[in-house]
């Protein structure tokens, strides 16, 4: 019996997945449970540790950092992880190609690219969607001073640098004020700034936002 531990926030993410799964797999043969946040994902691990995948979208969930991520695989060898995530870093990518039992993909891959995912972590074979393959394969450039944030966190300071609240940016972007609240808390994380004042001095810095645009 295979047990898949969903430990993403996006309910339409937890559906789709789960429907791959069974698709997949069989509902016969694997059960897929849900964690909501690190604590739960933590006990689930200790529970279920043999013949379990791990899916998990990071820059939504409550990790602390990859270390973090890293500590949770040294600590459950027997688990298989595969990120699944529209939202990894160029910086995190790199990071993780190392690490030969993390697998990861795009939620916006196609649906013969994540069920060919779900099949080879299962069989313990680590998948690199063709994507992050492809970037893995190209030379590496010059790092930006900004690029461990992702495209989404680098406009939403944009919009943190304009003065914007959570609930304006959730509005601008069409998306929910939780969703924007991990991003914020991510953005200050990479960046190692404690308030909005920091965050904004870092954009203003980095060229990320003119000061016309501030003073708006």
């Amino acid at each position: 019996m295979i047990t898949f531990l969903l430990a993403d926030n996006q309910d339409i993410t937890r559906a789709g997945l789960r429907a791959y799964i069974a698709d997949t797999f069989g509902e016969a043969g694997c059960r897929t449970l849900e964690v909501a946040n690190k604590k739960a994902l933590i006990e689930a691990l200790t529970t279920h540790r043999d013949s379990t995948v791990a899916i998990l979208d990071y820059a939504l969930f409550d990790l602390a950092s990859v270390e973090e991520l890293l500590n949770l695989g040294r600590r459950f060898p027997e688990v298989a992880w595969l990120l699944c995530s529209n939202e990894l870093s160029d910086a995190l990518i790199r990071r993780l190609s190392a690490e030969h039992h993390v697998g990861m993909i795009l939620k916006d891959c196609t649906a013969d690219e994540i069920r060919a995912a779900l099949r080879h972590t299962v069989q313990g074979d680590r998948f690199l969607c063709h994507r992050i393959a492809d970037f893995l394969l190209t030379v590496h450039r010059q790092p930006d001073t900004h690029e461990a944030l992702t495209a989404t966190e680098t406009e939403i300071l944009r919009l943190i640098a304009r003065g914007l609240s959570v609930k304006e940016i959730a509005s601008e972007r069409i998306s929910s004020t939780h969703t924007i609240i991990t991003h914020k808390k991510n953005i200050f994380r990479k960046l190692g700034v404690n308030n909005v004042y920091e965050a904004t001095k870092y954009a203003l810095r980095a060229g990320l936002v003119e000061m016309v645009e501030y003073y708006i």
